[in-house]
């Protein structure tokens, strides 16, 4: 069993099919599918499942792929570590955290960090989900993730930042503008209201709400629907933070409704082990904390 096994296997696992893992790979099938019966013999297993559409790992397969999983990215990270510490560097800093986050919360914890650490590489994974962020940090290709923390996660440990506040994102010339704050049962008699798909917005608020009560209305990610709303063409409905400064200075055209009775989500940070990171990643955590937090 090599290294080499192991990393070609979590990419099976990953992508139910040999064909795409040799493509990405840039190699053959039969090349990939050696790496896999290598394992097989050495633990005298069936580690996959063969389908007619793909593959799946077997209970034993899903063992192996979870220890993989970690072990190897644990090994992998050191010896970018490594190497960079060779040629000179301080180390690196992985985060993974939405791209809307990155744009808006993260750009004067940037500069800091690399005003303090002049050697310091930064990697930021950008992802559409919370949950794409924690399989970063499964798959330890990342450091610590920012994303919307609902509860406890196995194996996880969690740093809330703030809890973030529903509202309502209209024009300034709305008429909805000039209200203070909005009621939930008001939501469902508003016109043109979109919703950022690629959040968890939806699944939040239909817990609430119930299936089918909001409009059906969709974009892409959150800064569009916040966009759109801003330039009058649609409303929309966002988790925020509760900064009142914020959306003034980076969306000087758009107002936010507060809509308070409904739970908003809390955002925050998740890591392996806290205690085992490098100062340079708990630093940059609490200067992006500090950025979303706002002035006290």
């Amino acid at each position: 069993m090599t290294l080499d096994d192991l990393r070609v296997f979590v990419e099976v696992c990953e992508r139910g099919s040999f064909t795409a893992v040799a493509r990405a790979l840039s190699c053959s099938q039969s090349a990939v599918s050696q790496h896999v019966r290598r394992l097989e013999r050495e633990f005298g297993l069936s580690l996959l499942e063969r389908r007619p559409r793909g593959v799946l790992p077997t209970s034993a397969g899903r063992l192996l792929r979870d220890a993989a999983v970690a072990g190897v990215g644990r090994i992998d990270a050191a010896a970018l570590q490594l190497r960079a510490l060779a040629a000179g560097g301080a180390g690196e800093v992985r985060v993974s955290s939405g791209a809307a986050t990155v744009r808006h919360f993260m750009p004067e914890a940037i500069l800091e960090l690399r005003r303090r650490h002049p050697g310091m590489q930064l990697t930021l994974r950008t992802q559409p989900t919370s949950r794409a962020c924690l399989a970063d940090l499964a798959a330890n290709r990342a450091d610590i993730a920012l994303i919307s923390i609902s509860g406890p996660i196995a194996d996880v440990e969690l740093r809330p930042i703030v809890d973030l506040q529903w509202s309502l994102a209209v024009n300034r010339d709305d008429p909805m503008a000039a209200r203070a704050s909005l009621s939930a049962a008001e939501l469902a008699d508003i016109p043109n209201i979109v919703l950022p798909v690629s959040s968890s917005s939806r699944g939040r608020l239909e817990a609430v709400f119930g299936e089918g009560v909001l409009p059906s209305q969709a974009v892409s990610d959150w800064d569009t629907a916040l966009m759109l709303a801003e330039l009058g063409v649609s409303r929309a409905v966002v988790a925020t933070v509760p900064n009142p400064n914020w959306a003034s200075s980076v969306h000087p055209a758009l107002r936010l409704v507060p809509i308070p009775e409904l739970p908003g989500p809390t955002a925050g940070w998740a890591a392996r082990s806290w205690a085992d990171l490098e100062p340079p990643a708990v630093e940059f955590a609490e200067l992006v904390a500090r950025q979303m937090c706002g002035p006290e």
